[in-house]
């Protein structure tokens, strides 16, 4: 019996779209790179809408460019869409916000294995000056820098380890954490005591000192936020309610 050959099957023609010119990805970075600051630096809270022709207007492209950074954008966790309504910053869940410590704490506490071991004395002598001028910016001593993001102690003390990819999975975990402490914050504090003694026991190269330090940082930090279920928020409203209706 002679078999039928198998008949051949027909290769799919490639849908192939416009490749992104390279202007066209340098605007995508800087859509990206201006939310993502803004969103970092607390001035998009949790919940804010994010009009994809406000930034296209702004930025002078096409809605089609926007909605590609906000892809990213999404992929990061920093923005979310809602079928019919739009995108919006995102509003991290409880469960969430108790991951993003952990992460951070998990991340610190590489970074600083690393930066024990690989940082110079010239490149603690910068942190010290960092400190020192965050210290005096934070008492309104001395204006904040105009131009550019803000620098932030912990992603300038990362980079002294000279590992990009830690500094950059750090940047985006404290970016959240900034949404959750605008979502659950209570009071602030000022942490430039704890940097000074954190980047002491680094110039002693005593690692365990400078994790436990940072570990009490992380924690004092992590005090400041409310991670309580919805219900606890319901029963303090109504414990509210019984004291000041009984009042009088």
């Amino acid at each position: 019996m002679v078999r039928k050959a198998a008949p051949k099957l027909k290769a799919r023609p490639k849908v192939v779209g416009p490749e992104p010119t390279e202007a066209q990805e340098d605007v995508v970075d800087r859509i990206c790179a201006t939310l993502a600051t803004a969103i970092g630096e607390g001035a998009l809270k949790p919940g804010t809408k994010v009009p994809d022709d406000v930034i296209a207007d702004h930025f002078g492209v096409s809605r089609t460019i926007v909605r590609g950074a906000l892809d990213i954008l999404q992929r990061d966790h920093l923005v979310e869409r809602k079928r019919n309504y739009g995108v919006f910053v995102v509003e991290p869940s409880i469960r969430e916000a108790k991951k993003l410590f952990e992460a951070r704490n998990a991340l610190e506490r590489t970074i600083l294995d690393i930066v024990v071991d690989r940082a110079t004395e010239e490149d603690l002598a910068y942190l010290d000056r960092f400190n020192e001028q965050d210290e005096r910016i934070r008492h309104g001593h001395e204006a904040p820098p105009k131009g550019g993001p803000v620098k932030k102690f912990h992603l300038e003390l990362a980079k002294l380890g000279d590992n990009e990819v830690l500094t950059e999975m750090l940047d985006k975990v404290m970016a959240r954490i900034t949404l959750v402490m605008a979502l659950y914050g209570g009071e602030t504090r000022d942490p430039c005591g704890d940097h000074r003694n954190i980047i002491a026991a680094i110039r002693r190269r005593d690692l365990a000192a400078a994790q436990d330090l940072m570990a009490e940082h992380l924690a004092v930090i992590e005090g400041l936020v409310r991670l309580t279920p919805a219900e606890d928020d319901l029963q303090s409203f109504v414990n509210v309610l019984k004291t000041f209706s009984s009042a009088g």
